[in-house]
């Protein structure tokens, strides 16, 4: 897998609107974990569906990657697919955007948002 420009995070969205008080994001796992996970474009639905199923209360970011203040790394999985981990706060300057992220009907998601 090549690296990108640009990486994509799933956030809660009342998560993500304290982290727009606070100045800075932690993911909520940079602490437990020691980083932020993130997706590229083509793993995005796939993460949703293994974690968020059912959720209707998240935002997509998408990132512009060279705006990272702290230290990106591709890292393997367990299952061996390689995921970008931002190993520092999420500088929110580097968030382009922000999409509301919502699962079909049925509780999966297919779609990208646009």
């Amino acid at each position: 897998m090549n690296p990108t420009d640009t990486i994509y995070h799933i956030a809660y969205s009342t998560v993500w609107e304290n982290a727009l008080t606070e100045g800075q994001y932690d993911g909520g796992t940079l602490e437990s974990e020691g980083f932020i996970h993130f997706s590229q474009s083509e793993q995005v639905i796939a993460t949703a569906n293994r974690y968020y199923r059912g959720k209707t209360d998240l935002v997509l970011l998408q990132v512009a990657v060279k705006k990272l203040s702290a230290k990106l790394k591709y890292d393997p999985s367990p299952s061996g697919e390689i995921f970008p981990h931002l190993y520092g706060a999420l500088n929110l300057d580097a968030v382009e955007n922000v999409y509301s992220f919502l699962p079909e009907s049925d509780g999966f998601f297919k779609m990208f948002p646009a």
